[in-house]
């Protein structure tokens, strides 16, 4: 495998959890998501509750609360000691074996690494609808609320840590249009590249 690393970037709603998964199982690599979570708890001293939800949302207060929110006397918050934790865990699995790593900011983390593929996975309005009302038993207008408040707190988060835009196809190797392509054929997209 000529890129060890496999980075997973997503819109809610566009299966790139499931299809990171599915990669990395066919690679026989681990897939980190949510099991990263005690990794960065134990790493930051803060609860795995607290982790899973703002290791990769922003608050829900937007970009300019964010960057003012409650800092230490080193300047820092609560949020910037978590990406640190989170930073550090993604380096050191990234030193230690190939793997996929699903969002939190890796494709940004890892970027001066030659061996990664960093894959941004996208899908049209319609279908990740039906995918978040089959998935979480919402109606269409819950479902569209839930992408919008979730892209928007990804979104946030990723532009204030590394100053890029997310989403935009120049931060990534490949994007990937789920609802288009299909999630088998974005798996083997994905695996071809590597």
């Amino acid at each position: 495998m000529t890129k060890g690393i496999i980075t997973i970037s997503r819109e809610f709603g566009s299966g790139g959890r499931l299809i990171g998964e599915e990669v990395a199982k066919k690679l026989g690599i681990a897939c980190y998501d949510k099991n990263i979570i005690e990794k960065i708890a134990e790493q930051s001293g803060l609860s795995p509750e607290y982790i899973a939800e703002k290791a990769e949302l922003s608050p829900r207060k937007g970009l300019f609360a964010y960057a003012f929110s409650g800092r230490n006397t080193a300047g820092k918050s609560v949020e910037d000691i978590v990406y640190e934790a989170q930073r550090e865990v993604i380096l050191k699995i990234a030193e230690k074996e190939s793997c996929v790593i699903i969002g939190r900011n890796a494709d940004f983390i890892l970027k001066d690494r030659e061996d990664v593929l960093n894959v941004f996975i996208h899908g049209n309005l319609p279908e990740k609808t039906e995918r978040i009302c089959r998935l979480y038993h919402v109606d269409a207008a819950a479902a569209e609320n839930m992408m919008a408040d979730i892209d928007k707190r990804r979104m946030t988060n990723y532009n204030f840590y590394t100053e890029q835009k997310w989403g935009k196809a120049e931060n990534y190797t490949l994007t990937l249009n789920s609802s288009q392509l299909g999630y088998e054929l974005c798996e083997k997209i994905i695996l071809a590249c590597i």
